[in-house]
């Protein structure tokens, strides 16, 4: 198999490094972009301390919505990954932590719609993404829409063969809608705009690992709702949403998403069967 190369955008974050590990442990070129380049790695596994495949990473500090500070790292990629959408945008974190009052925060974050950039398709090449609220704020449309559109431009800029979207299964009763429309319109545009590219968009539930265990009870919940909702036919999907979707170890997915790069065949929406399918592949690969 050919050794391949692969810019990960957000490599540094919770699924990103994983990307990364699996990438280097194929013996693959990988280059991590994101604002502050190497990740603490406390807030992305069980140890502070650096891991040895991490120094086969190029840990590249750029900012995506400013694509002077990474283009020319695209250069010869074989595919480029986006892996940082936000789950929370700032008002709504403003409530949780106390920052700002419940109504004023719930409002803004429930609103019908936010600015994200200006349309991304009509940027020239290289050209920044400039955030349309007034406050400058980190928008699901800004982060989640108009970032991966805007990076999957420049990878198709550069001839990059294949695009890579971390997406979601589905939204949650507890986020605004708007996190799940912004994404499935990032992939819409993305597949129209771009027939060159071969896109693939990851649809995972609700990714946990034993690093945070934080995550666990929620996984072991949201297995027990999905159990419940495999019972029923399905028929709470459209109620629960990502909340009776089988969540998936951080690690599975990062498997699946290196394994959907290597095989050529793989395009278009990759749901939670097909992630499980494809890190089976990668998992049986490496046991040659």
């Amino acid at each position: 198999m050919s050794k391949k190369r692969i810019v990960v955008c957000g490599g540094n974050g919770f699924l990103g490094t994983r990307i990364c590990k699996v990438a280097v442990g194929r013996g693959w070129e990988v280059t991590s972009i994101s604002r502050s380049g190497e990740p603490t790695w406390s807030s992305v596994t069980s140890s502070p301390t650096a891991p040895p495949w991490s120094t086969s990473v190029s840990w590249q500090k750029a900012d995506v919505l400013k694509p002077a500070t990474y283009k020319s790292l695209l250069k010869d990629a074989d595919a480029v990954v986006h892996s940082m959408g936000i789950l929370l945008e700032a008002d709504y974190k403003g409530v949780l932590t106390g920052k700002e009052s419940v109504w004023s925060g719930l409002s803004r974050a429930f609103s019908a719609t936010k600015g994200g950039s200006q349309n991304p398709l009509e940027r020239q090449e290289g050209e920044e993404l400039k955030p349309q609220e007034k406050d400058g704020q980190l928008t699901y449309e800004l982060m989640n829409r108009d970032s991966a559109i805007g990076l999957a431009q420049e990878a198709s800029f550069s001839q990059v063969p294949s695009f890579v979207y971390i997406s979601a299964a589905a939204g949650t009763p507890i986020l605004p809608k708007r996190y799940i429309t912004t994404k499935r319109d990032a992939e819409s545009t993305i597949a129209s705009s771009f027939p060159k590219l071969r896109s693939i968009f990851i649809r995972p539930g609700f990714l946990y690992d034993s690093s945070r265990m934080f995550t666990i009870p929620i996984a072991f919940a949201g297995g027990a709702g999905h159990m419940v909702n495999s019972v029923l036919g399905g028929r709470l999907t459209a109620l629960a949403g990502a909340a009776v979707e089988k969540p998936l170890k951080a690690d599975l997915v990062a498997e699946a998403v290196v394994e959907a790069i290597s095989d050529e065949g793989v395009k278009g929406v990759v749901g939670t069967q097909r992630i499980e399918d494809l890190a089976n592949v990668a998992w049986r690969r490496g046991m040659l």
